[in-house]
């Protein structure tokens, strides 16, 4: 059996158990920053209503970010927690992106990567990982942008090379849901027996 089972196999088995993973609700950059901030510690699916209400509600232009009234905003947030804090991120990514980028970020992220991942950190609540998600989900450069749920999957595979797509969403769900820090559920995960992980919790029994 391989040390290090092929990530396309391991992805079709993860997709036949939790199905094909939601795209995000945008592929623009200034709308994913806006996204990622606009509910703190909500679920992915709050996170995407609040997203769809800024949107509608507000826009998603830095002017009208800008220019939208507070209460507005903290009812918005209140998808998540801490709403004023979000309240405050989204006008400081707002000012932000007028300020450094003219409004628009498409621009920067087609830039070399370094610079595209410098780029997006200016920005609240962005550091390298996020950077990284929010260059594969705007299709700008081919980098997986793992989080530490899908980066334990693949760690405890023995398999880290890097994946184009959307792999990340499939391994952060797998990571969320049955790969867990503590307990996993490898008992019921379709890639346990090309897990190194599991193997040597087995061994270890």
């Amino acid at each position: 059996m391989p040390t290090r089972p092929d990530l396309a196999r391991v992805l079709d088995a993860l997709e036949k158990l939790h199905g094909a993973p939601r795209p995000p609700p945008t592929t623009d950059p200034l709308e994913l920053v806006l996204w990622k901030n606009v509910a703190y510690l909500a679920d992915d699916q709050r996170r995407d209503d609040a997203f769809r209400a800024l949107k509608k509600r507000v826009g998603t232009r830095p002017a009208q970010i800008l220019s939208a009234r507070g209460e507005v905003l903290l009812e918005i947030a209140r998808a998540g927690i801490v709403a004023g804090g979000s309240v405050d991120k989204l006008r400081r990514t707002a000012t932000i992106a007028l300020e450094q980028f003219g409004g628009d970020v498409r621009a920067a992220v087609k830039r070399p990567l370094p610079e595209a991942r410098k780029a997006l950190m200016k920005f609240p609540s962005i550091g390298a990982p996020g950077a990284e998600k929010i260059l594969l989900l705007s299709r700008s450069h081919p980098v997986l942008g793992l989080d530490s749920n899908g980066l334990r999957v693949l760690l405890r595979l023995g398999y880290g090379r890097e994946a184009k797509g959307y792999a990340h969403l499939l391994l952060r769900r797998h990571g969320q849901t049955l790969c867990r820090r503590s307990r996993p559920r490898c008992e019921a995960s379709p890639v346990a027996e090309v897990c190194g992980y599991y193997r040597a919790a087995r061994r270890s029994r």
